[in-house]
């Protein structure tokens, strides 16, 4: 059966994805007190249980003999999930440690990284627009870049760690929620060797077993599976260069709550290079409007 992508779709899942990862803090600040590492533990722990449970409720039929009939499919997924921990890791470190800012810029050069694959990779073509949209974004990114006086490792990790994960997932022809199974899955060993190795974290202590951290641990599984499931869906069902600008909402509510709620630093200049990122997600949402509202006209040809 030939899949027939859902622009509409693709793109509320989108969003709601990454909205969703823009409250991402909202949820880790409450674990402040664990480890990140700890943390990254429960998030793959907790978030293959959570897969299993959702795959007994949301059937896919012969979706295991698909992979066990392409074993090099176990090989690629194996590759996504290390990346995706690798994300989640730095992620995580930044919010516990007060380096929201740069997450989130991290999360606005993400979506350059992400035409850049989709260019090299895919074969895509952009329309003028998003070009446009390109050159606005990648000039207040590198402003941005420019003012802080040195490489922003944090910020680049974060955006080449989730730019390639979503590459290999686009690539690779599983289902979503299979597919985060595995991966989920693949990681166990590791999340509990780590665990074997570390018998002095906070969750090895008798008195976890019932407490409100292993709850708040616990939630990890469909706060992380929930959006990431929404976001496979929406790669599946747009062109890769058009999930990039989809994602300056992420960072921007991510900005909003660092200097806002958690009162991290932010230069006044800093709004001049964020305006061009924000002009640029103005000229991407105009653009992906009239593609929506002109049907198969207004998309590129292949």
């Amino acid at each position: 059966m030939t899949f027939t992508p859902n622009p509409r779709r693709g793109y509320l899942l989108g969003l709601l994805a990454y909205s969703v990862w823009g409250l991402f803090p909202l949820y880790f600040k409450t674990l402040d007190g664990i480890p990140a590492p700890e943390v990254i533990v429960h998030r793959i722990i907790w978030s293959a249980l959570f897969s299993v449970a959702l795959l007994m409720l949301w059937r896919h039929r012969g979706w295991w003999q698909q992979l066990y009939s392409h074993p090099k499919r176990f090989l690629v997924l194996a590759a996504s999930g290390a990346l995706i921990a690798c994300n989640w890791l730095i992620y995580v470190w930044a919010v516990h440690y007060d380096r929201m800012v740069e997450a989130s810029l991290g999360y606005y050069i993400n979506p350059l990284v992400n035409v850049l694959l989709a260019m090299l990779f895919l074969r895509e073509r952009l329309r003028r627009l998003q070009w446009l949209a390109i050159a606005l974004a990648a000039f207040g990114v590198g402003l941005q870049v420019w003012s802080l006086g040195q490489v922003p490792w944090i910020s680049l990790a974060l955006a080449c760690s989730f730019g390639f994960y979503g590459l290999i997932r686009k690539q690779v022809s599983v289902a979503a929620l299979p597919g985060l199974a595995v991966e989920t899955w693949m990681l166990v060993p590791m999340a509990l060797a780590w665990l074997w190795l570390n018998p002095q974290a906070i969750s090895m202590q008798n008195d976890f077993i019932g407490s409100t951290q292993m709850l708040w641990l616990a939630a990890a599984g469909p706060v992380t599976l929930l959006p990431l499931l929404c976001f496979n869906e929406a790669a599946k069902n747009l062109p890769y260069a058009s999930l990039a600008f989809l994602q300056y909402i992420t960072p921007t509510v991510l900005l909003l709550l660092a200097v806002l709620l958690f009162k991290e630093p932010f230069a006044p200049q800093s709004f001049i290079f964020f305006g061009f990122i924000w002009a640029a997600l103005a000229v991407y949402s105009w653009d992906a409007l009239r593609v929506l509202r002109g049907g198969s006209k207004a998309l590129p040809e292949k």
